[in-house]
C-alpha cells in the first residue's frame, strides 16, 4: 500500500511512515520520526526528529509537534496545537552565547491512546495526557490529564469526563454513562474513571 506524500511536504530519508499514511503540503517530517499505519498530517505541520505516532493519527494543518512527543494509537491533534519540549526555554546561555542543542535537555509530551488535543490547544512539556481524554480548544495544559478527563481553560482544568465516543459523560445511578455508545465508568477513590466491562 505505501504511503502518500504530497508534493512540496519535506520528509526526512531517516523518517519511517507507515502504510497508507498521508502527509500533505508544506508539512515536514523530521529525521528519525517514527509514524505508525493509517496516519495523517495536515498542511504545514511539524513533526520533530524522533517524535513516534501509533497507528491512526490525524495531525492537523499547522500543528507542532516537538521532540521527543510520543502519540498512541488514535490520537487526534487539532489546527495549530502546540507540543513544547523546553521548560525553561531561552534562546542565549547566561554568557550571552547562543544556545545551540546541546545546552539544553528536551523533555517531551506523552499522548496516550485515543485522546484528542483541540484546536490550538498547548502541553507544556513535561505532561502526559490519558487515553481517551479531550483537551478543549484554546486549552493550556500544565499538568497531567487522567485517562477520560475532559480539560479546559488556562491553566486546564477537569470540567468532567469523556467517553471513547469523545461525547461528556452523565451521571446516572452511580455511574458515568456514555449517551452515544451505553458504555459505562465508575469513579474511583484515586479520581480516575475507570471502564466498566459489560
Amino acid at each position: 500500500m505505501g504511503a502518500s506524500i504530497a508534493p512540496g511536504a519535506d520528509v526526512d530519508e531517516r523518517a519511517i511512515i507507515g502504510d497508507g499514511s498521508k502527509i500533505w503540503h508544506l508539512a515536514q517530517v523530521r529525521e528519525d520520526a517514527v509514524l505508525g499505519e493509517g496516519c495523517i498530517i495536515g498542511r504545514g505541520a511539524y513533526i520533530g526528529t524522533g517524535v513516534r505516532l501509533g497507528d491512526n493519527c490525524k495531525v492537523q494543518n499547522y500543528a507542532l509537534v516537538y521532540e521527543p512527543a510520543v502519540l498512541g494509537d488514535g490520537v487526534f491533534i487539532g489546527p495549530a496545537v502546540v507540543l513544547t519540549n523546553d521548560t525553561y526555554p531561552r534562546s542565549i546561555n547566561p554568557d550571552g552565547s547562543l544556545k545551540s542543542a546541546h545546552d539544553w535537555e528536551p523533555v517531551g509530551v506523552t499522548i496516550k491512546t485515543g485522546a484528542s488535543i483541540g484546536a490550538r490547544a498547548t502541553c507544556v512539556a513535561p505532561v502526559t495526557i490519558g487515553a481517551w481524554a479531550m483537551v478543549a480548544a484554546g486549552a493550556v495544559v500544565v499538568k497531567d490529564v487522567p485517562d477520560y478527563a475532559l480539560v479546559a481553560g488556562v491553566p486546564a482544568r477537569r470540567l468532567g469526563w469523556v467517553g471513547t465516543a469523545g461525547q461528556p459523560l452523565r451521571e446516572e445511578g452511580g455511574y458515568w454513562v456514555c449517551p452515544a455508545t451505553g458504555e459505562r465508568y465508575i469513579q474511583n477513590d484515586s479520581d480516575q474513571l475507570e471502564k466498566v466491562e459489560q
